[in-house]
Order: structure tokens, then C-alpha cells, then sequence
């Protein structure tokens, strides 16, 4: 099945809901491009025969950041702090509600992704990067910083003295050096790109959507001091332990056979 709005197309097959972003020339995060994105998101939340979102671009880059004519509109009007307030909190609550999914999240890099346009990739679980492509949050360069979760989201995934060297040195590194630094998970020559990413979508959708699910809430609740974990994998657990699919699975391989 196919649907199509503007600026995105989505598609679903083998329990993977990929949703491509087409906003010629680069994806630019105009107003009209995130309220689109924001309702593609909701009409993929409400079907329940996915398990895997893979976010991809048919653009020569993933997601160049912010619309450049806009960005002039809003520094030029009299209200423009106003202006950029309420785009950026519209970008920080879209990128919220793509990394609270509770199926699994994956962004295909397959291009240059820069300021808001890498900001979306760090609100996936999962980024699979072309080894050509550019991430970066290169803001502090325009006497800006990452305002859409950046700062938030690159320092909890690699760690403050490595967010201090991207950040504030408004440093963009290729797919291969990405990878080497935590920034995604894999990196492969961007002519195989597409076939490696569906390999391990693919590997991930087969799996128990419950203990996806699951396996996600325990490791959010490692980022919030005082939330208690370790008690959420032991509640978790014992659900387990009567959860149909579960049950069969594990009977399976205590029987030997192949899970």
C-alpha cells in the first residue's frame, strides 16, 4: 500500500514503515515541512502492521536544516524572536514524538545531514550513514546553536567532551569518521546503502514487537536519573514470562531450534 502527501511518501511491507522525504532541493524544515511531517508521523502511529520506521530521503541529501527564506523572514520581521521561538519548539516537539515511538526508529543517511536535518537523525534509535555523507551541527558558526534537541541528544549519545568538539567547533565529519565517534551505529559506501539498510530492518521487524518495545522503554529510562530501570527490567520480565509469543519462542529454543 502507497500513500503520498506532499513533500513525503510512505509505504509499508514486511511489518517496515518507510517514509521518504521528498522536498526538493534538500528537505528544508519550512513551517509547511514539519506540520507535514508531524501529521505523516500520526497517520503512521495509528496503523498497527509496522514494527520498523525507516526514515530515508530521495534527495541528493538527507536534511540540509532550516529553510533559508523563511530563516530571513522571520530575522528580518519585528517579532522575529517570537518568530523563531515557537519553529523551533515546533521542531523540538516533532523530534520528541519521533524518539518516544515505542517501535523502533531508523534513519537511512544517504547524503549530507546538517543542523535540524541531522537533529531528526539523533531522534531515531538507529542511523545507518552513506560513508560519503556529512553530519554535523555546524550552528555556533552563524552565532546560533542547535536549538531542535542537539545539544540534548548528541551529548547523551556520545558524551560531553566529544558533543564540545562538534558542536562548538561546528565541525561536520563524513559516514566513516561518524561511525568510528558513536555518531551512528553504521556506515557503508552509499552504493550499498539501500541494500544494507533493508538487510537490517528487515533482521529487527522480525522480531517480538512487545520485547521492542520493552527493550526501548528500559533503555530511556537509563537517561532519566531516579527513574528506576533496573526495576522496569525486572517488572518487564516477569510480563514475559506469560506473554504468548514469548512462551513459544523461548519453548522453541530450549528445544533447539532455531529462533
Amino acid at each position: 500500500m502507497l500513500t503520498e502527501i506532499t513533500m513525503f511518501r510512505t509505504s509499508v511491507a514486511g511489518q517496515i514503515a518507510t517514509l521518504t522525504l521528498s522536498s526538493p532541493p534538500v528537505n528544508a524544515l519550512s513551517d509547511a515541512w514539519i506540520s507535514g511531517l508531524s501529521r505523516e508521523i500520526a497517520r503512521i502511529e495509528a496503523r498497527d502492521d509496522w514494527k520498523v520506521l525507516h526514515l530515508r530521503s530521495d534527495q541528493k541529501v538527507f536534511c540540509a536544516g532550516a529553510d533559508l527564506k523563511e530563516m530571513r523572514v522571520r530575522f528580518e520581521a519585528a517579532d522575529g524572536p517570537d518568530r523563531t521561538y515557537a519553529y523551533v519548539a515546533s521542531i523540538q516537539r516533532l523530534y520528541a514524538r519521533i524518539e518516544a515511538l515505542p517501535q523502533v526508529t531508523l534513519a537511512e543517511i544517504g547524503g549530507a545531514a546538517l543542523g535540524g536535518g541531522f537533529e531528526l537523525a539523533l531522534a531515531c534509535d538507529l542511523r545507518i550513514a552513506a560513508a560519503e555523507a556529512k553530519l554535523g551541527l555546524p550552528e555556533v558558526q552563524l552565532g546560533l546553536i542547535p536549538g531542535g534537541g542537539g545539544t540534548q541528544r548528541l551529548t547523551r549519545l556520545v558524551g560531553r567532551g566529544l558533543a564540545n568538539r562538534l558542536i562548538l567547533g561546528a565541525e561536520a565529519v563524513d559516514g566513516v569518521t561518524a561511525e568510528r565517534l558513536g555518531l551512528v551505529q553504521w556506515a557503508f559506501p552509499r552504493a550499498e546503502l539501500a541494500d544494507r539498510v533493508i538487510e537490517i530492518a528487515s533482521r529487527i521487524a522480525a522480531l517480538p514487537s512487545a520485547a521492542l518495545a520493552a527493550a526501548e522503554r528500559c533503555m530511556a529510562s537509563a537517561a532519566v536519573p531516579g527513574r528506576g530501570g533496573y526495576g522496569d527490567e525486572l517488572e518487564l520480565t516477569r510480563e514475559f514470562q506469560t506473554d504468548a509469543e514469548t512462551r513459544q519462542r523461548v519453548s522453541a529454543f530450549i528445544a533447539g531450534a532455531r529462533v
